[in-house]
């Protein structure tokens, strides 16, 4: 039975950078009735997953104080990674136990925790619908407090939830208790995936890409993908929001770097990665991609799947991995990250999300960390250097990195040296990763890519299409359609064409450095005027 985390599409996620770090005190906090199951079924829960390890809060009645909820009770709801909510018959006739419930779910709400209730001795539809004792309950409530609609809303959002159900007659209780403490532990052994040392702007990305991915919708299988250039944290997003939402799924896998390992290793290790990761090393053969691809239809489609396919470039890749959404089970999400959208649109993947640079704020609180390992102002003599780093990386995350991270502590003097020549020249490492982009390109695109970069750059799409027409003796259009699938350019308001400063500067280094760079007359393109 899959548990299930308070989402909700109509609602903004409080997502925030600490969200990603996961420091629970407790495993699992249990919400109950006391005078109904603690001496029975929710005692025996309590003793199981504490002799699993699981670190469990259970209320001892130390913690309660008439019919308000003790600070000490409330901390402890908050510092829970799962809350299990164990409605018995008489749970709703407890105002406590209804005020400690919209705590919870106001608790959890967007915050990649979960929430499991168990109906114990009861039907779901009767809490949904306040039948039985919960109507009962409910009007007796009516007359006594003025909180009764909000506690109604919290059992319908409850009986709503997937859970779990028990009733004396249709099995064994110690069998009940044990499988909710296997899947339990499934879910905990997971271990976050390490996603930045100080994460920077992903509060504005994350809930817009879980509103794409709609995780209210549990039977349909959406694909969602982000899209962008080289190194801008299409990855660092991926990897936040698979630890955001990773347990709500039944199994969950990211396979990082497609691009490079199928380079290397081929699409049937890629397939092999996958089928182990979620169904573990045993029992995993293949023998060829068609089968790789069989195998993951077959074993995969009844299962609840999280599927990040990070940093694809070929569509032989998605048809090997993720061929169609039908190969998983329902409620099942695939994130794919891209530079390319074409790929993005040839796999009929309609939610994408194109991932921009940092803004002037967010650079500099990256700068500051990596410059200095602070995230406090800095140093006022530091000023004009540092103003014009993020002018320079123009809200590129992994320049703003490269550039804090050499510099470390370093005097100014030789921050300006270091800028003069970072201005001259791109760092190898950033100039190798943007490259990538630029060499998947076919011969004619290149050039068309060089042209815009040294000599087009703000014009519109018809004056840089009529221009390359009138040089080559035949449309480009395609050809500029294509470097803006890569994420090469983009055509903005207006049809303007631009591109990023440094996608900009490894143009014209490439046509610099390698189209006789000491001889101008000899080169195709000449922007400088020097050079002219």
């Amino acid at each position: 039975m899959a548990l299930q985390s308070s989402f909700s599409s109509s609602s903004a996620h409080p997502f925030s950078s600490s969200s990603i770090r996961y420091k629970w005190k407790y495993d699992v906090f249990i919400s109950f009735r006391g005078q109904d199951t603690r001496l029975g079924f929710t005692g025996n829960l309590y003793s199981a997953l504490h002799n699993k390890g699981i670190h469990t809060f259970f209320d001892d009645d130390k913690l309660q104080s008439g019919e308000e909820i003790t600070p000490a009770l409330l901390k402890a709801i908050e510092e829970s990674r799962i809350a299990i909510i164990v409605l018995s018959p008489n749970y709703a006739y407890s105002s406590f136990c209804l005020k400690e419930l919209v705590h919870i779910l106001d608790c959890i709400k967007g915050n990649s925790r979960l929430v499991l209730p168990i109906f114990y001795e009861v039907d779901p539809s009767d809490v949904r619908h306040l039948k039985e004792s919960f109507g009962e309950a409910m009007a007796k409530h009516e007359k006594r407090y003025n909180k009764v609609d909000k506690w109604k809303k919290a059992l319908h959002q409850l009986a709503n939830f997937s859970g779990y159900h028990f009733k004396h007659g249709e099995g064994y209780e110690h069998k009940f208790i044990e499988k909710i403490v296997q899947d339990i532990s499934r879910k905990i052994s997971r271990v976050p995936l390490p996603v930045a040392d100080y994460p920077v702007g992903l509060e504005s990305h994350v809930p817009q890409v879980i509103s794409l991915l709609e995780m209210d919708s549990t039977n349909r299988v959406h694909m969602v993908g982000i899209h962008g250039i080289g190194g801008i944290g299409k990855t660092t997003l991926s990897l936040a929001i698979y630890n955001f939402i990773a347990d709500n799924f039944e199994a969950v896998c990211f396979l990082e770097n497609v691009r490079e390992n199928s380079q290397k290793h081929g699409l049937m290790h890629l397939q092999k990665d996958l089928l182990c990761k979620i169904l573990g090393k045993e029992g995993v053969h293949i023998i060829g991609v068609n089968e790789g691809t069989s195998q993951i239809q077959r074993r995969l489609c009844q299962m609840k799947v999280l599927l990040v396919l990070d940093d694809v470039d070929d569509y032989k890749q998605l048809e090997a991995i993720a061929g169609k959404p039908d190969w998983f089970g329902g409620g099942s999400r695939v994130i794919i990250t891209t530079r390319d959208t074409h790929l993005l649109k040839l796999h009929g993947v309609e939610r994408t999300y194109c991932i921009e640079g940092l803004n002037r704020k967010e650079s500099f609180k990256l700068l500051i960390w990596k410059s200095f390992k602070t995230n406090t102002v800095s140093p006022p003599s530091y000023a004009d250097v540092l103003n014009r780093a993020i002018t320079y990386a123009s809200g590129h995350p992994l320049a703003l990195e490269l550039i804090g991270s050499n510099l470390f502590r370093k005097e100014v003097q030789v921050w300006e040296s270091a800028l003069d020549q970072f201005e001259k020249h791109l760092d190898h490492k950033i100039h190798n990763i943007l490259r990538i982009s630029f060499d998947a390109l076919g011969e004619q695109e290149q050039s068309v890519f060089l042209d815009i970069a040294c000599c087009f750059k703000g014009y519109t799409s018809k004056e840089i299409s009529d221009l390359l027409q009138a040089h080559y003796g035949r449309s480009m259009e395609y050809h500029i359609r294509v470097l803006h699938d890569k994420s090469l350019i983009k055509i903005c308001q207006g049809h303007k064409v631009t591109m990023h400063d440094l996608i900009e500067d490894m143009g014209k280094e490439i046509d610099d450095l390698e189209k006789s760079a000491e001889m101008p007359g000899k080169r195709r393109r000449l922007w400088f005027y020097k050079d002219v």
